[in-house]
C-alpha cells in the first residue's frame, strides 16, 4: 500500500509524495505552483476632479474601483466641493473617499490607480493644478512606507480637509499612522472651504 502525502517541493511547487508502507519514498508528482496567501487589508483612496463635469468624474472613478484585480469597494463618502489649495486660479473641486478590501499590495494597487487616472484623461502639469480626475493613496491598512512615488500614508493629508471631512464620516475612528485617529484630524483642521453636496 502507499500513502500520499502533499508536500512542499523547494519555495514554490507543492506536490503528491507516495511513501509506501516500509517508509520508502516512491515518488512525487507536481501538483500546482504554490501561492502564498495575501491578507486583505483595508486602504483608502481620495478621489478628486474640478475639469469636464467633475461629479460625473469622480462618481465614474468610484465605479472604476470596483473593477481593480482583488479588490472590492466597501464604503463611499458623499461628494464634497472644495476650495482648491496652493494654485488657486481654477473651478472647484468635487472630492471623495472611498474604502476598499484588497488583496493587491500598495505598489500593484497605486499603478491601478494611475490606470484609472488615464483613462479618464489625466495630464500632470502644474503641480496641485486642474484635472480630471486624481485618485491619491491615502492609507492602506496600517502600512508606513516611503518609496519613490509611493508615500503611505499620504503626506499630506492631515492638512487637507478635503480629504479629511470625507474620511471622517465613512471612518471617523481610523488610524492615522504619526498622526492619530480621524476623528481627532477634523477636529483640529479648518474645514471652512469644504462643503458637502446636497443629495449626494
Amino acid at each position: 500500500m502507499r500513502t500520499a502525502h502533499r508536500v512542499l517541493v523547494g519555495d514554490a511547487h507543492p506536490a503528491i509524495m507516495f511513501v509506501s508502507d516500509h517508509g520508502s519514498r516512491i515518488t512525487h508528482l507536481p501538483v500546482t505552483r504554490y501561492r502564498a496567501r495575501v491578507k486583505t487589508v483595508t486602504a483608502f483612496i481620495a478621489l478628486g476632479s474640478n475639469l469636464d463635469d467633475p461629479a460625473a468624474h469622480v462618481a465614474r472613478g468610484i465605479d472604476d474601483l470596483g473593477s481593480v484585480p482583488r479588490t472590492v469597494v466597501k464604503r463611499v463618502s458623499s461628494l464634497y466641493r472644495s476650495a482648491p489649495v496652493g494654485f488657486r486660479d481654477q473651478p472647484d473641486f468635487i472630492n471623495a473617499v472611498a474604502q476598499v478590501a484588497t488583496r493587491l499590495g500598495p505598489r500593484p494597487l497605486l499603478e491601478a490607480l494611475l490606470e484609472i487616472e488615464r483613462r479618464h484623461g489625466r495630464m500632470r502639469g502644474v503641480p496641485n493644478g486642474p484635472r480630471t480626475l486624481d485618485l491619491d493613496l491615502v492609507l492602506y491598512g496600517d502600512l508606513v512606507l516611503h518609496e519613490p512615488g509611493l508615500t503611505v500614508p499620504h503626506p499630506r493629508m492631515h492638512e487637507r480637509a478635503f480629504v479629511i471631512v470625507p474620511l471622517a464620516e465613512i471612518a471617523p475612528h481610523r488610524l492615522v499612522p504619526g498622526c492619530g485617529r480621524v476623528s481627532r484630524l477634523l477636529a483640529q483642521i479648518d474645514a471652512g472651504g469644504v462643503t458637502r453636496l446636497a443629495g449626494v
